[in-house]
């Protein structure tokens, strides 16, 4: 995720976009990526929804353009979020 934004960076995209990172009480973590101007944009995306136990979990889709991920409290840096995009 640090290189693709990175990439996305051009003095204007991270000023009109944004990436939020906030937790979740079950516990574990939520993102939401603007995909906006991105070459994400206009990709398909599957639905993503794995549940291994109480602490390792994830769900990925995207919706109006945005990306969303829950995940389990050790699932932030899951590479696993990349599997939805096709």
């Amino acid at each position: 995720m640090q290189q693709w934004f990175y990439e996305q960076c051009d003095g204007d995209w991270e000023n009109m976009q944004q990436i939020k990172i906030d937790t979740v009480d079950n516990p574990g973590w939520f993102i939401k990526i603007d995909l906006v101007e991105t070459s994400l944009e206009n990709k398909t995306f599957n639905h993503i929804q794995i549940e291994r136990t109480e602490t390792d979990w994830l769900i990925c889709r995207v919706e109006n353009y945005s990306f969303m991920g829950s995940g389990g409290v050790f699932n932030l840096d899951s590479r696993k979020w990349a599997i939805s995009v096709k």
